[in-house]
Order: structure tokens, then C-alpha cells, then sequence
């Protein structure tokens, strides 16, 4: 068992009595509305925002939320079910940390960075040179630094089920891509998410936009962005081939890892018996191989959709990344200076990655 179902188990274990012991006469079905009376029927609302999956080529972080609902319903002969709301149709992609906190969402595939004007310490898992390729992002689950990224997520309200990371590519609507901190254009207004990541694209003489990923089309198509930073998947997802004309592709590095997990809030966890803690954990266990070759798979899918599409698709060799990290550490000096025990956790990270 890896130390994350442990973890989970660990806090299920501590709370199992007041959830599945004496019970209630509470009648309300809905998980995150009080603890649970027994192995009662629990409906869970999941959101994200990302669109639904279409064929094979789908969305696969929609994907993680589509085949949770089918393992869970299935091990729990339905005992917990799961409501998806796709696309923000419940909650605005950057709102869903604050609704998850209020109970009125009890799960979410979801960046957690969106969070970090909340709880600062995120920053920590969208900071940029920090990570550089998959292999880099995987190692963290099983690194001093996941064992603190679990912990501070319950601490902060959630439970991490599935370990998921998206690698970032850079698009821009001008011919000549955006490769090294020297290529960007003056007068560039950029989307990128991440604080830390917006503060080292400006200090390359980029104008910041911030809004979530399912917004950047409108905003390209307006005029209101020249170029933006996202995930992969979203780039596809959004159809953002119709709308850049270069394409820097992460296959081989990039300066933009974002961590994505598949998370149930503390408090609904807690509302549930034994039973279905363990089976929620076991379901997120699960999916936990195929969100990462998923994701892998995401960054040559892409590259090839964009290429079909006529964009001009480039990669950014080593001494280009070098370039990005060295803007990147002043990053990693600010997070360390203003965040509690930050210089600790950029350490930690490191260590992950080498």
C-alpha cells in the first residue's frame, strides 16, 4: 500500500467510531451534510472544469471523475453514487477550493494552486523550474515533500485520492513561438496560471492576465490574450489550435508542472462509514496508474493535434529551460522568504526531482 492510502486509512481509522458507531437520526443522504448513521446511501457531488470527454481523445483529468463514479457505485453496490458536474457548471473553476469549504461540492479534480490565496503554501505545486518532466512529478508521491503535500491538504480540508499532474505548454497567437524568456514579444499579454509563475513571465516583459484555463479561447478570440500558458489538456480541450499560431510543446521540458488531484473534502470523507472510506480510497488508488501515463500520453497527443492543425509546434532544448530556471529561482527566493518554511519545502522538491 502506498503512503497515501495509508494516510487515508490512518485518518478513516481515527473518526471510524463517530462515523459508523453509534449512529444518528439524521436522514439526510447528501455526504458532507453531517456524519453518516451507518453505511447509509450517500450521494457525492464532483465538480471540475473541464469538459466532458468525447471518444478517446477526451479530456482524461474528465475521464478520472467519469471512471471514479464507475468504480465507486460499482464496489459500493451503490451505496455511495456520484453526481459529475462538468465544465463549472456548478462552480467556477477558481471558486471550487471555497464551495468544497462551504459543502456544497464534495469532490473535485482540482488545481491546487486556484487555492493558494487561501492557503499560500500551494504555491509550492505550480511553481515555476521546479519540475521539468513527468518522471520529476511522479517521484513526489513517494518523496518527503508528498508526505507533507498530504498532510497539509487534510489539514486544509481535503483528502488526496489520485496523484495528477499536467504538464504545460506555451501557445501564442504571433508566428514566432515563445521558446526562451528572450522570445516574448513586447507588449505580450500572457495568461499563466500560478502567482509565481505570472511573476517570472512578467519579469520577461510579459502583461499578466489571470482567469482559468476554460476561459483562455474567449479571451484569445477578443483580443484579450496574445498568448497563454496551460496544461496540455487544455489546450486541446479548449480547442486551442483555433486560435494560436506557434505551439512550444512540453515532450521535452517546460518550466509549467501543475498539480491536479482527484480530492474528496475532509468532512465528507469523514461522514462515511468504513466501508466506503475504504472503498473511496481503493477507488482513487485505482485510477492513480492511468492518470499519469495519461497524462504523459496528453503531451505527444497534443503536439501532434497542433501540428495537424498546421501550428507551428516547437520544444524547448535544455539550455533554453536553463534560461527559465534561472529566472525561476528568484521565484523560489521570494516563496521561501514570505511563506512559513518555505525554503524547506523548496528543498524537498528538489530532492524529488533529482
Amino acid at each position: 500500500m502506498t503512503r497515501k492510502v495509508l494516510f487515508s486509512l490512518a485518518l478513516s481509522s481515527s473518526l471510524v467510531l463517530a462515523a459508523c458507531g453509534g449512529g444518528s437520526d439524521s436522514d439526510d443522504s447528501t455526504a458532507g451534510g453531517g456524519a453518516a448513521a451507518g453505511c447509509e446511501d450517500v450521494t457525492l457531488r464532483l465538480s471540475h472544469q473541464w469538459p466532458e470527454p468525447t471518444g478517446e481523445d477526451g479530456d482524461f483529468r474528465s475521464q478520472i471523475a467519469i471512471d471514479f463514479k464507475e468504480k465507486i457505485e460499482e464496489a459500493t453496490d451503490g451505496s455511495v453514487s456520484v453526481d459529475i458536474f462538468p465544465n463549472s457548471t456548478l462552480s467556477r473553476a477558481t471558486e471550487q477550493y471555497d464551495a468544497m469549504l462551504a459543502g456544497s461540492i464534495d469532490m473535485s479534480v482540482f488545481p491546487l494552486d486556484y487555492a493558494s490565496g487561501l492557503v499560500p503554501e500551494w504555491g509550492i505545486t505550480l511553481m515555476p523550474g521546479l519540475v521539468s518532466n513527468h518522471d520529476q512529478a511522479q517521484a513526489w508521491e513517494d518523496a518527503e515533500i508528498g508526505d507533507w503535500v498530504v498532510e497539509n491538504m487534510e489539514e486544509n480540508g481535503l483528502v488526496l485520492l489520485t496523484w495528477v499532474w499536467n504538464a504545460g505548454g506555451i501557445g501564442t497567437k504571433a508566428d514566432q513561438p515563445i521558446v526562451t524568456p528572450d522570445d516574448m514579444p513586447s507588449g505580450t499579454t500572457m495568461r499563466a496560471a500560478g502567482t509565481y509563475v505570472e511573476h517570472m513571465l512578467a519579469d520577461a516583459g510579459a502583461g499578466i492576465s489571470s482567469l482559468p484555463s476554460n476561459e483562455i479561447y474567449t479571451a484569445m478570440q477578443t483580443g484579450v490574450l496574445d498568448a497563454a500558458v496551460t496544461s496540455t489538456g487544455s489546450f486541446a480541450s479548449f480547442n486551442l489550435q483555433e486560435q494560436v499560431a506557434a505551439y512550444t510543446s512540453p515532450t521535452e521540458n517546460t518550466f509549467w508542472f501543475m498539480f491536479e488531484p482527484l480530492v474528496i473534502t475532509t468532512e465528507t470523507f469523514e461522514s462515511l462509514c468504513e466501508e466506503q472510506q475504504e472503498a473511496v480510497v481503493a477507488a482513487g488508488e485505482d485510477l492513480q496508474e492511468f492518470a499519469y501515463q495519461a497524462s504523459r500520453d496528453d503531451d505527444a497527443r497534443v503536439e501532434q493535434l497542433f501540428t495537424d492543425a498546421g501550428v507551428n509546434v516547437v520544444t524547448m532544448d535544455d539550455a533554453a529551460y536553463q534560461e527559465w530556471v534561472t529566472l525561476a529561482e528568484k521565484q523560489w527566493a521570494d516563496y521561501a522568504e514570505s511563506i512559513e518554511g518555505g525554503q524547506d519545502l523548496i528543498d524537498m522538491a528538489l530532492e524529488a526531482g533529482n
